[in-house]
């Protein structure tokens, strides 16, 4: 059935309604901008549920360098460190516009910004708010500017399956409203299209994102030809509460910035002896050590009592709800953790301004391989480059496109649907398994040859279009593991243990190009 099309033609239309795509839509004002949302803007969005905060080297003692040499060391060897640095030295002036959003960051007495410490920095430079609630706080300011904006219009519940291409040009995108559950398809014509749909959470068993965070977003760029790069990059936060829920919620690193330590069933300290920073090390080596305890049967517990104990509630509000509704207290027990796929590295290519490989197409945040990451993401970069690049789109978008007249459609005019999602799919329940035990925090060639004959059988089982996009990720995921001969940040193969120099570079790959591969191990 041909999809109705929206009257007229949509100045420019951006998918997701997260941080990336709510700051873009503000910075690109009074251009009239139409945001398609999943899911009622706030709630389907990974930043929202962001603990940490967004680091900026904001303090005296702090220094462009230094944090850009912190997140180059992060990302293990394969940072572009001319983008890296672009960011870094964005990052105040982002910070300052969060500000003027009405972002209440956390302040002394004296009206400084207070700045935290988290995994892998040398220096304070996390901007949070009220401890562990910056991500919700964000979106909260974000959502009421854009709703005062009238050039922004918020379509919520309507769930972008396609990206219209005209050879590799993108014209429009097309949705199902009603959370996706419609039997009706709407086309959006656009001058320029912007995707900033979010992460892969959802692909795998344990997460730490919302139901929507499927990898959908990445698969359909990828099946209208976009180039990915370093899709096998998959960072697995180590501290998810280990409490059988899903999504898991999340103990924030910032505990462990604060000094919590992470013991096992016997209390005993595991990783002072794996690693010179111990529970600072960076993210990867964490979780890999986080889960060699569980595999053990040792279990693994962040031991929060010494470093925060009574001010826990006051300190880590989100953490303190999410364990007492288990029935453990952190004032006074350790917290069982468990590592959850928590941020991807890899995703749409995009240049310094968020181009992407294809005309008519921008992209940013979570969705997006930038080169800012490398491997292994730096705690609290993410939310920083969601704002400065959404920031950049906006600028080059409104000096690549002259100003438009269209804006035909009702202030404010929007949707508001209660639904969320459609339930998982049998497909989708087996590949998130699958993913987890064979493209998860410890991975070798004959699992990743498994899954991808797997992920071949389930997309011959299930033709639905969305489907088709989500398992379009997961085959990028994999091949571009089975690829890469090595052992790299977020990327462990244990048949491959140690970093290699002839991998030290980026992975760039299609569809197209993933489709031979799996075609060829898929027999």
């Amino acid at each position: 059935m041909r999809p109705q099309s929206w009257q007229g033609i949509d100045d420019i239309v951006i998918v997701g309604g997260g941080l990336a795509g709510l700051f873009c839509a503000l910075k690109l004002a009074p251009r009239p901008v139409t945001v398609l949302a999943a899911a009622p803007i706030g709630q389907g969005a990974s930043s929202a549920w962001a603990q940490g905060g967004i680091a900026a080297a904001m303090s005296s003692g702090d220094t462009f360098e230094s944090h850009v040499a912190d997140t180059i060391s992060a990302g293990a060897g394969i940072v572009d460190e001319k983008i890296a640095r672009l960011m870094v030295q964005e990052g105040p002036d982002r910070i300052h516009d969060l500000l003027s959003y009405g972002v209440p960051f956390d302040r002394d007495l004296e009206g400084r910004l207070v700045l935290s410490r988290e995994a892998a920095h040398s220096e304070r430079r996390i901007v949070r708010v009220r401890g562990d609630m910056a991500g919700r706080a964000i979106m909260e300011a974000l959502i009421t500017a854009v709703r005062n904006t009238p050039t922004i219009r918020v379509l919520e519940g309507y769930v972008v399956e396609e990206l219209v291409s005209e050879g590799r040009f993108i014209s429009g995108v097309i949705a199902r409203p009603d959370a996706g559950q419609s039997k009706t398809r709407v086309a959006f014509p656009a001058r320029a299209v912007v995707l900033c749909s979010g992460g892969i959470g959802h692909m795998y068993k344990v997460t730490t994102n919302p139901p929507e965070a499927r990898g959908g977003g990445l698969g359909m760029a990828a099946r209208a030809g976009a180039v990915i790069a370093d899709p096998e990059f998959v960072q697995f936060h180590p501290t998810a509460i280990d409490l059988g829920l899903d999504p898991a919620p999340l103990a924030t690193e910032a505990l462990r910035g604060e000094g919590a330590w992470l013991v096992n069933r016997a209390g005993k300290r595991f990783m002072a002896d794996i690693h010179p920073d111990a529970e600072l090390a960076p993210r990867d080596v964490v979780a890999r050590g986080v889960f060699a305890e569980v595999q053990a049967g040792r279990g693994a517990f962040l031991d929060c009592i010494k470093a925060v104990g009574k001010d826990f509630p006051e300190l880590f509000p989100t953490v303190y709800a999410s364990c007492t509704r288990a029935g453990i207290d952190p004032v006074t027990q350790p917290i069982p953790v468990v590592p959850a796929v928590h941020y991807h590295m890899g995703g749409v290519l995009t240049d310094a301004d968020g181009r992407t490989s294809l005309d008519g197409l921008w992209a940013a945040g979570e969705v997006t391989s930038t080169g800012v990451h490398g491997a292994n993401r730096l705690a609290s970069n993410s939310l920083l480059e969601a704002v400065v690049f959404a920031g950049r789109i906006a600028e080059n978008i409104k000096g690549m496109l002259p100003e438009s007249s269209l804006y035909e459609w009702a202030k404010n005019a929007g949707e508001n649907d209660d639904l969320v999602t459609l339930e998982d799919s049998p497909s989708l329940t087996e590949l998130r398994g699958l993913m987890s035990a064979h493209a998860g925090v410890i991975r070798d060639r004959a699992g990743l040859e498994h899954l991808i004959r797997e992920i071949v059988r389930l997309e011959r089982g299930n033709t639905r279009v969305r489907f088709a996009s989500i398992a379009s990720t997961a085959k990028l995921i994999a091949t571009a593991a089975w690829r890469r001969h090595e052992s790299r940040g977020g990327h462990y193969r244990s048949d491959y243990p140690e970093p290699a120099a002839a991998w030290q570079i980026r992975t760039y790959l299609t569809l197209d190009e993933a489709d031979r591969i799996a075609a060829e191990i898929a027999g």
